[in-house]
């Protein structure tokens, strides 16, 4: 067995199912929904019209949200459409970094070939899935900017033929439009696998001290990702909607 520090960028295949491969990324993106999954059964079904003071900090929360993305759509009815969207993309990228540091989570495995195969992955390592997340979002900001604008009206932000400067700012625009997907995915990807690389370091040069207040810190850069991913995704929606100037 091969000693000291080993970093796969690419995620695990652990086998096959009807020829796709099911890599350990993909065991941990099931757990994540898993996860959510049983936690909006149960606060769901505790849901009271007279409200604890949970449900009333819960309720709180969600609210500050929605008004948040209200004012900045400048529309409730625009609002009520993209707040699932939204606060879905938040909580499955929040949910998969927390559970980043799980127990289990990248030390649970098998060796093959002299080499360790974790069972479960950080979902936000893989490339694939953080791609996917941007394929996602910019699906639903370009089809929300033909059907609020008219597919007419939203070209027009990016091929223009009044002056040589509008055309090039035209293209600049779409250049702008489709580099969104590389900005998304690899800032997700990035700033996750760096701060597991990070505590894998540490976990190794100084395994008694190092790694929990390093962990505490990647739990605070896991929230502000996800939150950082949902509100990119809500201003990027704005900008679709707006027409040309």
């Amino acid at each position: 067995m091969n000693e000291g520090i080993h970093v796969a960028l690419s995620a695990e295949q652990l086998g096959t199912f009807l020829g796709l491969p099911i890599t350990n990324t993909l065991l941990t993106s099931w757990a994540v929904m898993l996860v959510l999954a049983v936690i909006a059964v149960v606060v769901g079904t505790r849901v009271k019209l007279i409200p604890s003071r949970f449900q009333t900090l819960l309720e709180s929360m969600f609210e500050y949200v929605y008004d948040y993305v209200a004012e900045t759509l400048e529309s409730r009815d625009l609002a009520r459409k993209f707040f699932p969207f939204l606060m879905t993309i938040f909580l499955f990228i929040f949910t998969a970094n927390f559970l980043e540091f799980t127990p289990g989570i990248g030390s649970l495995g098998f060796f093959h070939a002299e080499e360790f195969i974790p069972l479960l992955r950080s979902v936000n390592t893989d490339l694939n899935v953080t791609l996917a997340l941007a394929i996602i979002s910019f699906i639903v900001i370009e089809v929300t900017g033909v059907a609020t604008l008219g597919a007419i009206q939203y070209a027009r932000k990016f091929i223009n033929f009044h002056s040589p400067i509008d055309f090039a700012v035209g293209i600049v625009e779409l250049i702008g439009e489709l580099a969104r997907l590389i900005s998304l995915s690899f800032r997700l990807f990035g700033n996750i696998l760096a701060g597991e690389v990070l505590i894998i370091v540490v976990t190794y040069f100084a395994p008694y001290f190092g790694p929990v207040p390093l962990m505490m810190f990647e739990l605070f850069i896991g929230f502000l990702q996800a939150a950082i991913f949902a509100l990119l995704t809500l201003f990027f929606i704005k900008l679709a909607v707006t027409p040309a100037h």
